[in-house]
């Protein structure tokens, strides 16, 4: 799950971290970037369960609504498609999702659980979905794919209530909510394993660590690279996160030869644009640009 695009992401705030304290160990920010990234995997995992605790609140309700004195007829005898729902019901048995569970206490606000489930309940997919006399895995996979989208994704409470929970998540909600959109997406029923694994091989949290390592260690080299491009500029008068965006970017293009460079620049110019100002992107771009053709020229850098 935890893509290349993340994992830049950690590095510029960690590192950034890193030079603001005046104690600066590096074995120790190391670990704090990786506990950065088993974080991000924590929150697919909550949002997903999201699903499963909406399904328990509305089933909650249906048998509270049958123990009532004067239960009426409907309360008796509920249509119980939503909460029979057969991709809640294979997400609930997947076997990687119940033993990451069953090792992480994860549990929703039931205000929050109860006020989304209300606003589900209101809406017209939700009462096609109800009306609808077909039932397939397909459909009921389509339902939440429609939810999801509607009442969780750019939920302004939501985001409210993960940056209350965990200052980890303030910057991975966008990205983690489309790989949980994702999961949704291409879930099929099998007893394999369908959720995301936190790394898709060893070489992503090899790239995380190699990265941080690199642009600590050979740091002062890629600045002085900066400062020879940047004639005009005394270095620290330099925004310290676009000195930063750059010693990362460096750091990627000297260290990974498997990864264009033009894809380094792009994301690296993008995330300035993020992190500091959009003036910082085309400073940023022409002074990399300098720097990547020198290197070139003087045979250091042979990637395309």
């Amino acid at each position: 799950m935890i893509n290349r695009a993340l994992i830049r992401i950690k590095v510029v705030q960690l590192l950034y971290s890193y030079y603001q304290n005046e104690e600066r160990d590096m074995a120790r920010a190391e670990k704090e970037l990786l506990f950065s990234l088993d974080k991000a995997y924590e929150l697919y995992n909550y949002l997903l369960l999201l699903i499963v605790e909406i399904t328990d609140a509305q089933n909650k309700r249906i048998e509270t609504a049958k123990s009532k004195f004067l239960a009426s007829d409907e309360d008796l005898n509920p249509n119980t498609k939503f909460v029979d729902n057969l991709f809640v019901y294979h997400l609930r048995q997947d076997p990687a999702f119940r033993e990451y569970l069953s090792m992480h206490k994860l549990a929703w606000d039931e205000e929050f659980v109860k006020d989304l489930l209300d606003l589900i309940l209101t809406s017209e997919c939700y009462q096609e979905y109800m009306n609808s006399s077909t039932r397939s895995f397909e459909e009921d996979k389509d339902l939440w794919r429609t939810l999801f989208k509607t009442f969780i994704v750019d939920n302004e409470r939501l985001a409210e209530l993960l940056e209350e929970s965990s200052l980890y998540w303030n910057d991975d909600i966008e990205i983690v909510q489309s790989f949980a959109f994702k999961t949704i997406k291409q879930f099929a029923q099998s007893e394999e394993p369908q959720l995301l694994p936190q790394y898709r091989s060893d070489e992503e949290k090899e790239y995380a660590i190699q990265l941080f390592r690199n642009a600590i260690v050979n740091g002062q080299e890629y600045k002085d690279m900066i400062t020879k491009y940047t004639s005009n500029w005394d270095i620290n008068r330099i925004a310290l996160m676009d000195v930063i965006v750059m010693q990362i970017a460096l750091a990627e293009i000297m260290t990974f030869p498997a990864i264009p460079t033009s894809v380094s620049l792009n994301e690296y110019i993008d995330l300035a644009k993020t992190y500091s100002t959009l003036k910082s992107g085309y400073f940023i771009n022409g002074v990399l640009d300098r720097v990547v053709r020198n290197l070139k020229e003087e045979g250091i850098l042979l990637k395309k």
